[in-house]
């Protein structure tokens, strides 16, 4: 979906002391499948980054033992 294709609706309901509702419209509908396609390969876009991550916190997490085992004199 390009930018030229999206047409934004804002409502406000209700006075200042009541509720508001913002309806956002994207100016066209989207099937449920294609919205699952969307957000699976949103996820798999990050998956270097996340194992990247866990590997790190892992080698952080030995070093933080490994170093108070050390002070111990375990």
């Amino acid at each position: 979906m390009d930018n030229d294709d999206v047409m934004l609706t804002i409502e406000q309901t209700g006075d200042f002391g009541g509720g508001k509702t913002i309806n956002v419209n994207p100016g066209g509908s989207s099937s449920d499948v294609e919205a699952i396609v969307d957000l699976t390969y949103n996820i798999f876009q990050y998956i270097p980054e996340l194992i990247f991550v866990s590997i790190y916190a892992l080698v952080m997490y030995a070093a933080v033992l490994w170093i108070s085992k050390k002070i111990k004199g375990i």
